[in-house]
């Protein structure tokens, strides 16, 4: 019943929060319900039998279409994270920070519900409802709350991500008639022997829905603007773990069903993905806006594990599987930095700003950490996976291995080039009004960068969470 439940809690609070009217009495409703879904993903994993994990019941008899659910090593890794991550955007928001804050933090909460869904369901046509559940919150949070661009820029991120959607259902539609009993259960779509000429078709309607959701290069062009003009607690949940739901659904859909596909497709996408590292990376070097470094950067990552998967690799298939997780906390981080810069300035232009860590000292403590995570240094938690991605690559091409690689140097021009532009050298107007970061957001930093530490010294329990 843990899966359930762990949609159950946010979809429920979710429905309630749309009734409270107190801002402070919204956030602690949100938070509680956070608490209670990270607490129950813990105990799933730790303490639960593995029968609490799994749960099957008749849905829709006649398209042969159950509630069924389980979390195995890749869904605790996920579901952990999405808990962590609305836990720590819940507490790093300012209670005030949103006009009808009641509707923002129950589309938060039904957006966590959808994420949830979509991690541990089994049955294609609910993982297709669960993908839908988290779009729709989503566009209405981005369209909402945000930039004054924010309703043209929401849009081309709805168009993108329904067209995906949609030409992701019609595989799901055609796989179910491919199934001897005609049944939605991903177990029977594991089973099926499709042609060659089949795999190919359906692996391109799959992947490209699954790509523009991370996103990939060439399918990433909404994500700078949706990631720039969203509301930066919106663009956490779209970063931290929108994205890792194509990455999950690539590993959960794509490589098992399509086999023959992947293996004559693989070098197209390892190549695009490797273009897409060094472009990213190139690019955020070149960004003044904080926000949108953030968003290349994180392209450039996605990227690294895009090709990871398809060097078809044991090694670079662990490293993606823990850097999931990993990223999804790194960028969280830099996120609650960027939003405590701009709500305390005004601004997200490197150009503007110098010398804050003589006035936030503390947040210039937990950017460094953050920094070296984003560049995967030895001893934070990015490492090893990073490590374990260009070792696979490594074996399977060495010129694209050294290519990928390159994101090491170019994090770190960008992310050093970060730091050193906003938190040292001398103080300037803005900076000098400068105070050091609120209660709330030194907790959320806290917790995120005990996290980074802990899994940098020892990540074996991460790596075991994933066999």
């Amino acid at each position: 019943m843990v899966p359930v439940w762990l949609i159950l809690i946010p979809l429920l609070t979710g429905l309630v929060s749309f009734g409270l009217q107190n801002a402070k009495v919204v956030k602690a409703w949100a938070l509680f319900s956070t608490i209670i879904s990270t607490t129950l993903i813990i105990a799933g994993i730790y303490f639960l039998p593995p029968s609490n994990l799994q749960f099957n019941a008749v849905w829709l008899t006649m398209l042969s279409s159950n509630f069924s659910f389980k979390i195995d090593g890749m869904s605790k890794m996920l579901c952990l994270l999405t808990a962590i991550s609305f836990l720590i955007i819940f507490i790093a928001i300012n209670k005030n920070e949103y006009k009808n804050s009641k509707s923002f933090y129950a589309l938060m909460l039904l957006m966590q519900a959808g994420f949830m869904g979509v991690f541990t369901t089994t049955d294609a046509l609910l993982f297709y409802f669960f993908w839908e559940l988290a779009l729709i919150p989503a566009y209405f949070l981005c369209s909402m709350w945000g930039g004054e661009k924010r309703i043209q820029v929401t849009f081309k991120f709805f168009v993108y991500t329904f067209t995906g959607s949609l030409i992701m259902l019609c595989g799901i539609i055609y796989l179910y008639f491919q199934t001897p009993n005609q049944t939605f259960s991903l177990e029977s779509f594991y089973n099926l022997h499709l042609s060659h000429q089949q795999q190919s078709i359906l692996f391109w309607l799959f992947f490209i829905a699954f790509a523009i959701k991370m996103p990939m290069f060439p399918f990433h062009t909404w994500q700078p603007d949706t990631y720039e003009q969203s509301s930066t607690g919106v663009t956490m949940a779209l970063s931290g773990v929108m994205a890792k739901m194509g990455i999950f659904a690539v590993i959960r859909w794509v490589i098992p069903i399509f086999p023959e596909a992947v293996n004559h497709f693989n070098n197209i996408i390892i190549i695009l993905s490797t273009i897409g590292i060094v472009y990213a990376s190139l690019i955020a070097i070149k960004q003044d806006d904080l926000k949108r470094m953030i968003a290349y950067s994180s392209i450039a990552h996605i990227g690294l594990m895009c090709a990871a998967i398809f060097s078809q690799n044991n090694m670079a298939m662990q490293g993606v599987l823990i850097q999931m997780f990993n990223h999804g906390i790194v960028v969280i981080g830099l996120w609650v930095v960027a939003d405590a810069v701009e709500q305390q300035l005004g601004t997200r232009k490197l150009s503007e700003l110098g010398g804050l860590a003589q006035k936030a000292p503390a947040l210039a403590i937990f950017i460094v950490v953050l920094a070296f995570a984003n560049v995967a240094l030895p001893l934070a938690s990015s490492f090893i996976g990073e490590f374990l991605m260009l070792n696979g690559l490594f074996q399977h091409n060495i010129l694209i291995a050294a290519i990928a690689g390159t994101t090491i140097i170019l994090s770190a021009v960008y992310t050093l080039n970060m730091v050193q532009k906003i938190f040292y050298g001398n103080t300037v107007a803005l900076t000098e009004k400068a105070v050091d970061i609120s209660s709330n957001i030194k907790t959320a930093l806290i917790i995120l960068v005990t996290i980074i530490i802990v899994l940098g010294i020892y990540p074996q329990p991460m790596l075991n969470l994933v066999k």
